[in-house]
């Protein structure tokens, strides 16, 4: 069964918060000696929750895949480039997770592979897409609305915007209870269906990927606690 790890660090003080800079671009060449692992990707974050274009210096993450959730939590835990950055941040949080849909590409591949049917239960939402420069700024200028919209609902209980290249490539990450929430903010009449009917009308995307996943676990913090905590409240 195909994991899916996502992990998330919090950098503090300057010097650490450009060490992690330099490690999108110096990582690159540690990540595919790690054993076991698959597809992987450096990203950074915007400000706020993410969904802005301006980079946020504080905020990067792993994303990788393995071929089971032993492997995925054993090299999270311990691989060098992971312990590095463990070491350098002032938090961090992984949360692991199994495709149950995928449709679309990341750099040209399918990067997951669905075993698993959707079942009851909280799920993961990804998206990522390449923004074709021209529509870069349209695009943009939807995104603090979307942002205000997914930021108040209360059923969910994480969310995050990352990407590989500000402006042009965004993922989109957040965390439901169960389907029936998560499909209810999608039907909503409002900003982010005005961006999927724009998107689909004008063609704004060069590659698109579309994910769900089961939620297996985490490990560490975000925030000083888990986000997967939340899915137990009262929405």
């Amino acid at each position: 069964m195909q994991t899916v790890s996502l992990s998330f660090f919090r950098f503090a003080s300057l010097s650490d918060r450009l060490w992690a800079l330099t490690m999108m671009g110096l990582g690159r060449l540690s990540m595919p000696r790690v054993p076991g692992i698959g597809f992987w990707k450096l990203c950074g974050s915007g400000t706020g929750e993410g969904f802005t274009p301006l980079p946020n210096t504080a905020v990067y993450a792993i994303l990788a895949t393995w071929p089971d959730e032993e492997t995925a939590r054993r090299q999270t835990g311990t691989a060098s480039i992971y312990q590095r950055y463990r070491r350098r941040a002032a938090e961090d949080w992984t949360v692991f997770l199994t495709p149950t849909s995928a449709r679309g590409a990341w750099s040209g591949v399918a990067p997951f592979t669905v075993t698993e049917a959707p079942c009851p239960g909280p799920l993961a939402a990804l998206t990522r897409a390449t923004v074709k420069p021209s529509i870069a700024m349209k695009f943009w200028r939807k995104v603090p609305d979307i942002s205000a919209m997914i930021g108040s609902d209360r059923n969910v209980a994480f969310k995050i915007g990352i990407g590989e290249v500000p402006l042009l490539h965004q993922v989109t990450f957040s965390i439901w209870p169960d389907t029936a929430s998560m499909a209810d903010f999608a039907r909503k009449d409002g900003p982010h269906a005005q961006a999927i009917r724009a998107v689909r009308e004008g063609n704004w995307f060069r590659e698109e990927l579309y994910a769900r996943f089961r939620v297996l676990g985490d490990s560490g913090s975000w925030q000083g606690g888990s986000p997967l905590n939340r899915l137990d409240r009262p929405a």
